[in-house]
């Protein structure tokens, strides 16, 4: 392939992903790539630095194959090389008055979330050990739970305790240097650093700090650059004692990332916030109708309650409609314009009642096992499987606490639940069998 060749190519590959990134991620990742000399059937790209590299590859390997050379293996056939600084000679003048320049540093300011508060938060059963592991962290940073990590689904409050951490400390403890950031901005941030060659100024910055949270930890997967630096800051900051706060969509152990920064973020603490039962998300759906100056009847508000529960975020969304539909039209909020209003955000619920009773029958009927074995304390493979099976669907379709949904077991331990609840969830990831088996259980259960 011709020098002419391979750039008519990555013009094409240019144009072809112009469509597909943002302006933004076009200028930080795209752009600074340039195409250099070629020899038969292999392009050699110049690239800034490693991270434009391991970009390149991990996001547009497709689209790479499809407009430039391959090898045998059917893999892009690019030769990276890293661009050298280049360095002019300095042309010494005279200047008329000659002051030294200030150090300046990058400005990294702190946005909190002004509704994100310890005050604005609703407490309940599913989070309020969480919420009082983050109160315990604001009070007292550095000295208890450090680091602190905690994980949940999406819209369950990760974010609300996070920025409510960083408002408790700089109105309690304001010598301190506060940072809360997202996992994305952190990436970005060595990027730009990477790119203005500031990145010594940006390590300084981020390992000076006194308390660092961090927002949606699982962007880091498989990044192992941004990741190793990111683990140097973690442990800068740890034997320094200062504070560090976490947070994912998984518990750290299912995490793509190295043992090493795993092992670091269980050190401390590992919290999980989980979805708020009924009596949370009446509470939450007053507090957020009372916000914006709405009134819900107590009736109405268990009414989409029962049919919005999935998450704190989805509960809100459903609040803003509400409010600007019966504002519109000036009428009251009753289940009929509730209805009309947010059915199509209303998620599905059993016909049937779903009971631990009826759960252990239809394990039962599925795996071929006795409802009183179940309940019983056998340890032996064929029992204890469909047990935890069981345990994992109550959890899944049933609001109720952890200890009766555990008692009903024959007395078994929260703990017990929460331990199969995890190892079944984590074996669906994979397992195909299981998958149909619970599947098939739940008809049965609507049936």
């Amino acid at each position: 392939m011709q020098v002419q060749e391979a750039k008519d190519c990555w013009s094409e590959f240019i144009q072809c992903i112009e469509k597909k990134c943002s302006p933004v991620e076009f200028q930080n990742w795209i752009a600074p790539i340039k195409v250099k000399e070629t020899s038969e059937s292999q392009v050699i790209l110049e690239v800034p630095n490693i991270f434009v590299q391991e970009y390149l590859i991990d996001n547009y390997k497709r689209e790479l194959i499809s407009f430039l050379p391959t090898d045998d293996a059917g893999e892009p056939n690019i030769l990276f090389i890293i661009r050298e600084e280049r360095r002019e000679k300095p042309v010494f003048t005279k200047p008329e008055k000659e002051e030294p320049a200030p150090q300046v540093e990058p400005k990294y300011s702190l946005r909190l979330n002004q509704n994100y508060t310890f005050h604005h938060f609703i407490e309940g059963p599913s989070n309020q050990f969480v919420k009082s592991a983050a109160f315990g962290v604001a009070s007292r940073p550095g000295k208890t739970y450090n680091p602190l990590f905690i994980h949940g689904g999406v819209g369950l409050g990760k974010t609300h305790l996070l920025h409510s951490i960083g408002h408790f400390i700089k109105e309690n403890h304001k010598k301190l240097r506060v940072q809360c950031i997202t996992t994305e901005q952190f990436i970005n941030d060595l990027v730009d650093s990477l790119r203005n060659k500031s990145v010594d100024q940006m390590k300084r910055f981020y390992r000076s700090l006194d308390v660092l949270l961090v927002d949606d930890i699982q962007f880091l997967q498989s990044r192992l650059n941004f990741e190793e630096e990111f683990c140097s800051t973690f442990e800068s900051l740890i034997n320094q004692n200062k504070q560090i706060v976490i947070t994912s969509d998984k518990p750290p152990s299912q995490l793509r990332l190295s043992e090493r920064l795993i092992a670091r973020m269980e050190w401390g603490l590992v919290a999980n916030i989980g979805i708020p039962d009924l009596e949370t998300r009446v509470a939450i759906i007053q507090y957020k109708a009372e916000k914006k100056g709405l009134t819900i009847p107590n009736k109405v508000a268990f009414f989409i309650a029962e049919h919005i529960f999935n998450n704190v975020r989805q509960l809100e969304g459903a609040i803003n409609r509400l409010s600007a539909y019966v504002g519109m039209l000036n009428e009251e909020v009753t289940q009929e314009v509730v209805e009309e209003t947010l059915s199509e955000l209303f998620q599905y619920v059993p016909q049937k009642k779903v009971t631990v009773e009826s759960i252990l029958k239809s394990v039962g009927a599925m795996f071929n096992v006795r409802v009183q074995d179940l309940r019983g304390s056998s340890r032996t493979k064929e029992i204890a499987f469909p047990r935890q099976v069981a345990m994992y669907l109550a959890k899944e379709l049933i609001n109720e606490s952890l200890m009766k949904l555990a008692s009903s077991f024959g007395g078994k331990t929260h703990s017990t639940l929460i331990h199969s609840w995890n190892k079944i969830k984590k074996q669906l990831e994979s397992d195909d069998t299981l998958r149909r088996q619970i599947q098939m259980t739940k008809q049965n259960l609507e049936n």
